[in-house]
């Protein structure tokens, strides 16, 4: 069965403004696949053009194939959270999903077993409107949930959860990629997509910037290095220069080695009877990743102090 999501050459424009700009990548079954760019990017625009709700200014998006709007049943090919509040207030868990898996032809039983998957059986009769914020994204992921789909797409799934939610959460999704499925997560929260994700799409002002793995996305986009304080630092600047090491001076006074381990360090130290208050591995992060790659694409900058 073909459970890829295909984005094939995609664009939206709302009048002058360009939301999505030629966009093309493709979701693949098997493992999660992070979703991420700055604010504006047109993460949201391009998840509801593949859900037929927005329809594109050009290009086109397959799954399974074929358009989502052909999909028969579509709640058991794909399942989707886009906006976890959207519920009749009055209407309680358990009447909210029974009528989604009705249109669906969707068993009674499905509606039981994803209240008790998200933790919500104990308040399924009991009215949205006065769910907290994680009751309501908990029911928004049962929903997606419900016809048991082979293709899911979440839109920051763990707003709103607590600490054991969110442990929750990213441990079901990789037991659904784990089950061979395709997940797509839209995410702002970069610690927590580096512990999700194995793959990444990076888009910035509409535009594809990475198609990669987590792991080749933080080597190519930022640095590892050795920290190092001292209270010699000019005389440990010229040993490590001596030894050959490149060594830069942070703006606290450390200093930073690249391309070198904490060993060769040490025995530069060591060779020359320095003293040394730190010596650290830095290591790279998504976050650090994401921040220079997308600097440039950055809509909405806050003025530094």
């Amino acid at each position: 069965m073909n459970r890829v999501i295909e984005v094939e050459n995609l664009s939206k424009r709302y009048g002058d403004t360009v939301a999505v700009d030629g966009l093309s990548f493709t979701v693949r079954p098997g493992r999660v696949t992070g979703f991420l760019g700055p604010n504006g990017a047109g993460k949201s625009t391009t998840m509801r053009m593949i859900l037929g709700l927005d329809h594109p200014s050009g290009g086109q998006v397959r799954i399974e194939g074929g358009s989502y709007r052909q999909l028969r049943e579509p709640l058991r090919r794909v399942g989707a959270l886009l906006e976890a509040g959207a519920v009749h207030p009055r209407r309680s868990a358990y009447a909210h999903l029974l009528w989604l898996a009705q249109s669906n032809r969707i068993p009674k039983a499905r509606v039981r077993a994803v209240l008790a998957l998200t933790g919500l059986d104990g308040v399924a009769r009991k009215r949205a409107g006065g769910f907290s914020l994680g009751m309501t994204q908990r029911l928004g992921i049962a929903a997606a949930l419900l016809g048991d789909p082979p293709v899911l797409l979440l839109d920051e799934p763990v707003n709103g959860l607590d600490p054991e939610g969110i442990l929750w959460i990213r441990n079901l999704m990789n037991a659904l990629a784990g089950e061979g499925r395709t997940v797509l997560v839209s995410s702002h929260l970069m610690g927590e997509t580096a512990l999700t994700a194995q793959h990444l799409v990076v888009i910035g002002r509409g535009r594809l910037l990475a198609d990669t793995t987590v792991r080749e996305f933080i080597q190519a986009n930022s640095r590892s290095y050795v920290r190092i304080r001292t209270p010699e630092p000019e005389l440990m600047r010229d040993a490590l220069a001596a030894a050959g090491l490149s060594v830069k001076q942070a703006a606290d006074g450390a200093l930073e080695v690249d391309e070198a381990g904490p060993e060769a360090v040490g025995e530069v130290v060591a060779a020359n009877g320095l003293t040394v208050h730190e010596v650290s591995v830095q290591s790279a992060s998504l976050e650090e990743a994401f921040m220079r790659l997308t600097r440039d694409a950055v809509d909405y900058r806050a003025a530094g102090r």
